[in-house]
């Protein structure tokens, strides 16, 4: 029987969404016994979502640090050693912001094959399969050693419920006493809202938004739906937004569940970091604009009109 893993995020007892379907992912070896790794210290706080989503058992991993999270050598060494004491054959993570690093730290530490932004796992074959070429193609890896360390794309595998009977268990890590790294202050984007990169829902602005201030009916919008604001190459790169909001080949692979292109024209890079949404939907008022020939639904319109029409639209659904 597998051993498998789950690092899970969490902060003041409420687990991230995205670790979620990690969890699920987990669970395709129907012969895996899955293990929430959680480094945070409001285990029991956690504890009904984590065996309502299929955790088998909740390492909570204690080390002398009040708040672990604020030193990432410390926090690695410490999941290295949870790794090694629990004998896990795999430990999956979120290919995100903090998992892409803490993950390759692990993965150094453990001397283990690293394989991020997965985008399926086949435990029995030992295969995972990824992207390559800005999404033109995609490399079926066979991973050799052991332990493997996972990273998945944001939002690919879909959280599903399977509950499980499951019990915590404390465990004393030996951690350096040296840190070399120290999180002194997480300031948030000035986007305001979720990471583009790990966001269910976003809408996106290209060069037509026409301005850094015309983004913010982009923004009045996303609010409403509870969405990350992104962009692409061509608005970053004429100053209408940040690089951090870069959708596409040269900013970040998204894989929402709603994807709203607003004034995009559709390029290949651009596509390329987004082509795994499960639903695109396409504002626009070229009726040639490639984005149509790619998109689930096409609105031929002035995104100035539609945008703004669809806030109160849904400002409306919401106050009833």
């Amino acid at each position: 029987m597998a051993r498998i893993g789950v690092l899970i995020e969490a902060r003041g007892g409420e687990v991230k969404k995205t670790t979620l379907g990690a969890l699920t992912a987990a669970r395709r070896d129907p012969e895996g016994e899955v293990y929430a790794l959680l480094p945070e210290p409001n285990a029991e706080a956690c504890h009904g979502v984590l065996r309502q989503y299929g955790a088998d058992r909740i390492v909570a991993i204690r080390t002398p640090e009040a708040d672990i999270s604020l030193f990432p050598d410390v926090q690695a060494a410490a999941l290295a050693a949870a790794i090694d004491r629990f004998q896990l054959d795999a430990l999956l993570g979120v290919s995100g912001q903090a998992g892409r690093d803490l993950l390759a730290r692990i993965a150094s530490i453990a001397g283990a094959p690293l394989v991020l932004d997965c985008l399926d796992i086949d435990f029995p074959s030992g295969t995972v399969r990824k992207s390559h070429f800005s999404g033109k193609t995609t490399a079926t890896l066979r991973l050799n050693g052991r332990p493997w360390i996972l990273g998945i794309r944001p939002n690919i595998f879909p959280e599903k419920i399977d509950p499980r009977p499951c019990d915590i268990v404390l465990y004393e890590a030996p951690v350096p006493t040296l840190k070399r790294l120290v999180i002194r202050e997480v300031k948030q984007g000035s986007s305001g809202g979720p990471d583009v990169s790990e966001a269910e829902i976003i809408i996106s602005g290209g060069r037509a938004v026409g301005s850094a201030e015309n983004f913010r009916i982009l923004k009045e919008c996303a609010s409403v739906l509870g969405a990350a604001v992104g962009a692409s190459r061509a608005a970053v790169d004429a100053g209408f937004a940040s690089h951090a909001l870069q959708v596409g080949q040269t900013g970040k692979t998204v894989s929402p569940r709603l994807y709203i292109a607003c004034g995009i024209s559709g390029s290949v890079q651009h596509f390329a970091g987004m082509k795994t949404a499960k639903v695109i939907v396409a504002v626009n008022n070229d009726p040639d604009a490639p984005i149509f020939q790619k998109c689930d639904y096409g609105l031929l319109g002035d995104l100035f009109e539609v945008v703004p029409a669809l806030t109160r639209a849904l400002g409306l659904t919401q106050a009833k």
